[in-house]
């Protein structure tokens, strides 16, 4: 399987001193939230949301050095994206992601929710300080989007009746959006055309969804060591997703365990079984691969470039963490 390491080569160094930057930016005059910091990204993250941009910049300007404006879209992206992340983990009382402890179970909940805001007003500051109102409205209605897509799960857990759309939705609001408003702010701020913008935003879209349905096929095809959680912990929560909703379609009684919520001894493991045996996560796939397929798409208005062969590359990189 490609690493990631090998297709952010073109932004290898970029990323580095971004990852010193957004320490120094978060904790400079706090030495707890500093402390955070260094846990948050000296966690030897993907760094996967600041690649995408900044790939994009050099595909784009293709200049030796990406403009300083483009680089703060970059850190932007990320802070936000981790901001979401620390308070996803404290609603879920997850206490470890990726196998790595979670900020809420290495200090409290105080902190954690303390460094959350305060990396999502870093985020809007720097934001405000591009000068560029378009890009501004775009990633403002990101944060909104993640807050929606956080109030939507939390209200259709259990919910049987969800459909593949409303799932879709959603996984576009709690992981989409910020890759494809990033993607069209990177348009925005390199002054492409109007179709070149959009395309980059469905590229960003496209990508993103393809992301979350492999995350949710791995819940249940992934080990504990490599998920950093309990394999169908988002079942367990009565978070439906992709292999379950299509799983459904195919056996009934998935149904009646999910809706009674494993009240009754065996239901989980019973319910993880079905899935297992259905062809929901073979679907799934077939689903994932289509986001792909479009999002490699989506790049055909950019010029030939190692940059954008990296996109290109990335596109078939999130369906082979499957295999």
């Amino acid at each position: 399987m490609t690493s990631t390491t090998s297709l952010f080569a073109p932004v290898e160094a970029d990323l580095r001193l971004l990852t010193d930057n957004l320490k120094q930016l978060v904790g400079a005059r706090h030495p707890i939230l500093y402390a955070a910091a260094e846990h948050l990204f000296g966690a030897g993250g993907k760094r996967i949301r600041p690649a995408i941009v900044l790939l994009l910049s050099r595909a784009t300007v293709m200049e030796a050095e990406i403009p300083a404006r483009h680089f703060r879209l970059a850190e932007i992206t990320e802070m936000i994206h981790t901001a979401s992340l620390v308070h996803d983990d404290v609603v879920d009382e997850s206490s470890l992601r990726r196998g790595v402890p979670t900020v809420h179970s290495s200090f409290n909940n105080r902190v954690a929710v303390l460094a959350g805001d305060f990396l999502f007003a870093q985020s809007s500051w720097h934001l405000a300080n591009l000068d560029n109102l378009t890009v501004v409205k775009l990633l403002s209605r990101v944060i909104m989007d993640l807050a929606e897509g956080e109030i939507q799960q939390g209200l259709n857990r259990f919910d049987t009746t969800l459909s593949i759309d409303a799932y879709l939705m959603k996984s576009y609001y709690k992981t989409a959006s910020l890759i494809a408003n990033s993607c069209k702010s990177v348009g925005v701020l390199s002054q492409v055309s109007d179709t070149l913008t959009e395309a980059l935003y469905q590229y960003g879209r496209n990508l993103g969804l393809a992301f979350q349905i492999v995350d949710d096929i791995l819940d249940f095809t992934g080990s504990e060591e490599v998920l950093g959680k309990p394999a169908g912990s988002d079942l367990l929560s009565g978070n439906l997703t992709a292999p379950v909703l299509y799983a459904m379609e195919e056996t009934p009684y998935l149904t009646t365990l999910i809706e009674r919520e494993f009240a009754q001894g065996g239901d989980f493991d019973e319910a993880i079984a079905l899935v297992r045996a259905s062809r929901g996560i073979e679907r799934s796939r077939e689903l994932a691969s289509q986001h792909v397929e479009k999002a490699v798409e989506n790049l055909a208005g950019l010029s030939a470039s190692e940059p954008k062969r990296a996109l290109e590359a990335l596109s078939s990189y999130v369906l082979s963490r499957l295999y």
